[in-house]
């Protein structure tokens, strides 16, 4: 079944958080650092500027110079760089792509446009066809990023249907960040020729099981090792379940961002960029109590 599939499998991808130095710019000396432990832990890839790495603060000028940072280090961009884009308008979005694909990102994970709430079916396909059609031959490898939560814009398996029909092979997939088995299920039933991710990593094994094609997650960035025969065999471990609930009671970015201070050994990591804010010490240290609770579930 994998190979059916439109493009190579993501497998597990890491949704990469973004260091912050004093001054609020993109630390890229410690963000690449992060890239290179999780790929080194059981990551086939980083997905660089999606929500667990504050992908909408980050300005285009900040996102081509975190990209020519990975490119620069040595990172395999085609196969294990994936870029979110996250714009209000089309033509923000279209210059985040662009920049994506002059670093020959493996993938684009492309969000609707955020602001106004809950926009027609109609509208939602008008605008990512905007986006495609301006890319024109550039565009290639787009994953839908279903995330209502934040951009607050329901994608359904007739609308990934549409844009599929469009535009064909440039759409491989969608990534599913709902946490509801049912949203997975629906995307998986519709669509078995398509690539199938789910952010919540609870619902991986599950989703790999049924056909899914791995995860693009957060969790990634402290136990990659935990998530990679979810993500390629469709195996759960329960210590994943434990793991989120214990991050998922502090604010997640927040949460992730402390638990790699304290394994780094770097305070420097708690730094959020505005309107965020990290978490204090109290609140951190009960988060690292839970978290190594949690992994020996």
């Amino acid at each position: 079944m994998v190979a059916e599939k439109t493009g190579l499998r993501i497998g597990l991808s890491c949704a990469l958080s973004t260091a912050f130095a004093a001054d609020g710019a993109v630390d890229l000396p410690r963000t690449l650092a992060q890239g290179r432990f999780v790929l080194a832990n059981g990551c086939d890839s980083v997905t660089l500027f999606g929500t667990t790495g504050e992908g909408a603060s980050i300005d285009l000028d900040e996102r081509h110079a975190l990209l020519g940072a990975f490119a620069g280090a040595g990172f395999d961009m085609r196969a294990r760089v994936v870029a979110g884009v996250s714009a209000a308008t089309a033509g923000d979005a279209i210059a985040q792509a662009r920049a994506a694909y002059a670093a020959h990102c493996r993938a684009v994970l492309l969000a609707p446009p955020f602001y106004f709430a809950e926009p027609s079916e109609d509208g939602v396909f008008a605008w990512f066809a905007s986006v495609i059609e301006a890319l024109g031959a550039q565009a290639r490898d787009v994953l839908i990023y279903h995330i209502p939560s934040m951009t607050r814009v329901a994608f359904t398996p007739a609308l990934l249907a549409r844009l599929r029909a469009a535009f064909g092979s440039v759409v491989i997939g969608i990534k599913d960040s709902t946490g509801s088995w049912d949203s997975a299920k629906g995307f998986l039933d519709s669509h078995k020729d398509l690539q199938i991710l789910v952010g919540d990593e609870r619902l991986i094994a599950r989703a790999v099981a049924a056909g899914g094609s791995g995860s693009i997650c957060g969790l990634a960035n402290l136990r990659p090792d935990l998530l990679r025969k979810a993500a390629w065999e469709g195996k759960d471990d329960a210590r994943i379940g434990t793991c989120v609930a214990a991050i998922v009671a502090d604010p997640f970015m927040q949460a992730v961002k402390a638990l790699i201070a304290v394994r780094e050994g770097d305070p420097e990591w708690r730094r959020m960029r505005p309107p965020l804010v990290g978490l204090d010490e109290a609140r951190v240290q009960t988060l690292v109590a839970r978290f190594a609770a949690a992994q020996q579930a």
